[in-house]
């Protein structure tokens, strides 16, 4: 590509054409390294994304493509006379709604524990105490386990028969008959909550340990000069520089806790009777097991409003400085 060229009195200086530009501008560096990397997602993230909505706007079965049918799979209702309707689809789906309250549940409840965990650990690790490395590789342990080996550990603890818990407590004349833990709905949902929170405590810890680090020694020896107590400096000190981190880990606990498959899986399979059926469960044994396609990915689609929300809520905090700060809009 030629250079156009800029006449400055009687000199004429030339100047770099577009491909020249975007080769050797440092402004482009960022763009050209992340290429890679954005190829990638496309191929493995945005491709499979796209290709599960338009299922969703089918009939296809395995073995059947399908036929495009929009939103039927979503919403479609039948009249037989004056307020005589019936919805069909997923909006008149008891199972489906079932699994979206058991998700949201079972989401909230495990990852506020999770951080209300984490965060102490992290906080009692920041510590000066003998034995640090190793209680630290060993609060690590569960979250590299793999969680198919811990999902069969669980169930044998929480069997009808050898559980080790029901053991334990008739031993201790605590009880006369063993906990029913995986065929009482209850005892099936606290169950495998309690499973979620072993194995995601570690990345909470350990991410906030991380954070921790790197909070100046300078601001608490200045809150301490100013009479500051353990909670003050807590408060004022550690939780305002630690919350873009705490902004991160929990957007992406939130999200491995609500696509959460192998663990509910692995234990109970949705039961008893769908009683602890996820979306991401429910969307497997609708595609995969029981062949209807476009009704699983319509499940997966419905994933997406709430992903994307607890997405929002993360970007838009972190993008407010003042918040980061841990200080009001005022």
């Amino acid at each position: 590509m030629a250079e156009s060229t800029l006449r400055s009195g009687t000199a004429e200086i030339p100047t770099p054409g577009l491909w020249s530009r975007l080769v050797h501008d440092r402004n482009w560096l960022g763009f050209w390294f992340m290429m890679p990397a954005a190829a990638i997602l496309i191929l493995f993230l945005t491709y499979p994304l796209g290709l599960g909505i338009w299922l969703s706007m089918t009939d296809a079965s395995i073995g059947n493509p399908g036929k495009f049918i929009g939103l039927l799979n979503f919403y479609d209702k039948e009249c037989y006379g004056p307020g005589d309707c019936e919805l069909y689809g997923l909006f008149g789906d008891t199972v489906f709604w079932q699994s979206v309250w058991q998700t949201i549940f079972y989401t909230t409840f495990a990852s506020v524990v999770k951080f209300a965990v984490g965060l102490y650990l992290a906080l009692l690790l920041n510590n000066h105490m003998p034995f640090k490395a190793i209680l630290r590789a060993l609060i690590l342990l569960p979250f590299i386990v793999p969680t198919v080996l811990s999902a069969i550990a669980f169930w044998w603890i929480y069997d009808a028969q050898f559980s080790i818990i029901s053991w334990g407590l008739t031993k201790l004349g605590l009880i006369d008959v063993y906990i029913d833990f995986l065929g009482d709905p209850w005892n099936a949902r606290w169950s495998l909550i309690f499973a979620n929170i072993w194995r995601g405590v570690p990345f909470v810890a350990i991410t906030l340990l991380a954070g921790l680090q790197t909070v100046p020694a300078s601001l608490y020896e200045a809150a301490t000069l100013d009479g500051a107590n353990r909670w003050q400096m807590f408060r004022h000190v550690t939780f305002p520089v630690l919350t873009p981190i705490i902004a991160v880990v929990m957007t992406f606990s939130v999200l491995f806790t609500f696509t959460d498959f192998q663990l509910i899986w692995a234990i109970t399979r949705g039961g008893p009777a769908n009683a602890t059926h996820l979306m991401a469960t429910l969307s497997y044994q609708r595609a995969i097991l029981g062949g209807n396609m476009g009704e699983g990915a319509a499940i997966s689609t419905a994933m997406i409003p709430f992903l994307l929300a607890a997405i929002m809520v993360s970007w838009f905090g972190l993008q407010r400085r003042k918040w980061q700060q841990g200080e009001t809009d005022d």
